[in-house]
């Protein structure tokens, strides 16, 4: 037999065919099951017993039978064949069925206001796949975090091979405000009134960087005026927003509830700015299992009915 410090560098073909010789009785049933010659079938089984260095079937012009190694060997190749076989089953399901653990990053924005109810409505669909959010403004390395999805604003991965990185949406940042701000101080008609009012602005607007809108028609503004308020992040510029501490800009996808439920409505609504886009990123180099493509799909569908709910800023 094969010493304990050996691996077996046979073929597990030539393991499946000694294996089905045992079971059917005759190397001519087993090759019937396994679909070869009867040739093949005693070419691989003394192949395997090349390898092993060991007889493990007893031939007479009438009837093979296992020899005492061939019975224990047989045992174990058994076993290891089945875990083997679950094995394969369990990756062909990941690539095939809806189940499985899911690992998805995205950005503090996105996590806290949008991915929410994507997950919840996706979770109420597939109650089979469990899911991890890690909600970060870090670029977490996804093969070092076992990360199966990242939903990434202006991501440039992908274009290097070593991820793939599609387009989940384009996203539009509009003017927004709550209904008590706007009884207050009066809603704006045109561009140059919003020097009148207190601006939210996130990190990315510093002292008085303006904000270029258009109005999809061609036409090209701009709103040069230092925030009253400015935060590290749009889901807090919302709360702000929402709060009725001023008018502020905020992609459409992370404003879409607070619209829905009334909370804000759109200032200046046919103009906006671009956002760039969101994509879904993951390692290249696999197919994606079931959990992933289904997730991913969802998300994509989700945000085009959060967009259209939101209207065009």
């Amino acid at each position: 037999m094969v010493a304990g410090s050996e691996t077996f560098r046979g073929a597990l073909s030539d393991v499946r065919a000694f294996c089905a010789v045992v079971d059917h009785g005759t190397v001519t049933q087993a090759a019937e099951v396994l679909g070869e010659t009867k040739g093949s079938i005693s070419r691989r089984v003394s192949r395997l017993e090349q390898e092993l260095g060991v007889t493990l079937l007893a031939r007479t012009p009438r009837a093979v039978s296992p020899t005492v190694e061939g019975l224990a060997f047989h045992a174990k190749a058994q076993e290891s064949l089945a875990l083997l076989d679950g094995a394969l089953e369990t990756a062909r399901d990941a690539r095939t069925l809806p189940r499985g653990h899911l690992r998805v990053t995205t950005s503090i924005d996105f996590g806290i206001e949008v991915i929410p109810d994507l997950v919840t409505a996706f979770r109420a669909r597939y109650p089979q796949i469990s899911i991890d959010l890690l909600i970060t403004d870090t670029r977490l390395d996804l093969a070092a975090n076992r990360i199966d999805l990242a939903l990434r604003l202006g991501s440039d991965e992908g274009q290097d091979g070593g991820y793939r990185a599609p387009v989940l949406a384009n996203l539009m940042i509009g003017l927004y405000a709550a209904p008590s701000y706007l009884a207050a101080r009066g809603a704006p008609a045109t561009l140059d009134d919003l020097a009148a009012h207190d601006l939210i602005l996130s990190r990315e607007r510093l002292g008085s960087t303006p904000v270029r809108l258009s109005d999809g028609q061609g036409r090209e503004g701009h709103v040069t005026a230092r925030p009253a308020i400015r935060a590290t992040d749009y889901a807090t510029v919302l709360r702000l927003t929402r709060a009725g501490g001023g008018i502020g800009h905020i992609p459409s996808l992370v404003a879409a509830r607070a619209l829905q439920e009334g909370a804000l409505v759109p200032v200046l609504p046919d103009w906006a700015s671009r956002g760039g886009v969101l994509r879904a990123v993951s390692l290249a180099g696999r197919e994606l299992p079931a959990r992933v493509r289904l997730f991913r799909d969802h998300v994509r569908l989700g945000l085009a009915a959060m967009r259209e709910e939101a209207g065009p800023g």
